[in-house]
């Protein structure tokens, strides 16, 4: 007999099933039950470092962090009651005593992120708190082209670390200094372009305030912008991305949410950063054609296909077929690919077809 690994628990109630090794929050999750948090991201192991996904289990004299307590069969949890309350209004207030404020001069959102913190904070009634002076250290000298970090608006909720630790798995940043002075950095404080940082810009996604910003893109909000999902034509993996327009220009890319697509949230420096060719005044916008005067003139669609062909059929003719070689790219679907070799081996009578991907 196979002892199924499947029991039931009580959240705020209401019965649901789960499963061993799940936690309160992944359980929640799905059934809807909304648990607010700031350091979890389902890419990355459980830390339970941010303390705002509390909640009550029976049984437990402590409050206990949704993103890392396993659920257990006949566990009793709730998410919402005036002690979990009282605990994120003071958690909120005390996060937003040592944060950048508009007070301050700038707002948050001009970085260009969702800032999760003043969020939450808009859904309590906040503590007046006196104000926390503890400067953190930023790199300020760091020239790489891609990546910001503003340390007033970091909360030390480590998700880029780990990020850059167990996705990325390469280290190039962590926590350093200790107490208040705690702050993200790199070996020695060098600049990212100076260690193992692949500039994937992964940390710039998870960050859940905005404190790490993406340096080439205007700060323009989400909702300020038009979203076109899309995919990745840099190479064959067919990751997905989000592109951001604004007045019909391309003024970022970022990553879809993690677990809806096959890159589960991830972009490599290709995909999230090399988009400046799009609005390049170098690039081509439509075909070209030789004339007799030997420059290059505009010419339609169809104009540009008849002299490609002619011109593979006169060298067929006087060469032979084997005289011409194609070449795709895995910039290209695979049906397009599909297309290139039977262009190659039916129109024109020759096996000479390669793919970069191959090299």
């Amino acid at each position: 007999m196979i002892k199924s690994n499947s029991f039931t628990v009580e959240i705020n109630g209401q019965t649901y099933s789960a499963d061993a090794g799940e936690t309160v929050y992944e359980v929640a999750q799905r059934n809807g039950v909304e648990i607010p948090t700031l350091c979890h991201d389902p890419r990355l192991d459980p830390a339970g470092a941010c303390r705002v996904c509390l909640v009550e289990v029976e049984g437990q004299r402590r409050l206990q962090p949704g993103c890392a307590w396993k659920v257990d069969a006949d566990m009793k949890i709730q998410t919402e009651s005036d002690r979990i309350s009282r605990h994120r209004q003071v958690l909120y207030s005390m996060y937003m005593s040592d944060h950048r404020t508009d007070e301050e001069g700038g707002l948050p959102e001009e970085t260009g992120n969702v800032n999760q913190l003043r969020e939450l904070c808009a859904t309590i009634d906040p503590i007046p708190l006196e104000k926390v002076e503890a400067p953190r250290a930023a790199r300020p000298g760091d020239d790489n082209p891609y990546i910001e970090f503003d340390p007033e608006l970091c909360i030390l909720c480590a998700r880029c670390t780990r990020y850059c630790d167990e996705v990325e798995a390469v280290n190039a940043i962590t926590l350093a200094e200790r107490g208040s002075e705690t702050t993200i950095a790199t070996a020695g404080q060098r600049s990212l372009i100076d260690t193992s940082c692949e500039l994937c810009g992964g940390c710039i996604d998870t960050c859940p305030t905005g404190a790490l910003i993406e340096k080439k893109a205007p700060k323009l909000m989400p909702l300020e912008t038009k979203t076109t999902r899309t995919t990745c034509n840099f190479c064959g993996v067919g990751c997905q991305m989000d592109l951001h327009t604004h007045n019909n220009r391309l003024v970022k890319i970022t990553s879809p949410a993690p677990g809806e697509t096959l890159n589960d949230g991830n972009l490599c420096v290709k995909g999230r950063f090399a988009y400046d060719f799009v609005h390049h005044e170098d690039r081509l916008t439509e075909p070209l054609i030789r004339r007799e005067d030997g420059q290059l003139h505009p010419a339609t669609w169809d104009e540009a296909i008849k002299v490609a062909s002619e011109g593979m059929n006169r060298v067929k003719a006087k060469y032979g077929s084997d005289a011409l070689g194609f070449v795709s790219s895995s910039r290209c679907t695979i049906e397009e690919n599909y297309l290139m070799q039977k262009l190659s081996r039916a129109a024109f009578g020759t096996n000479n077809i390669h793919q970069c991907a191959a090299t």
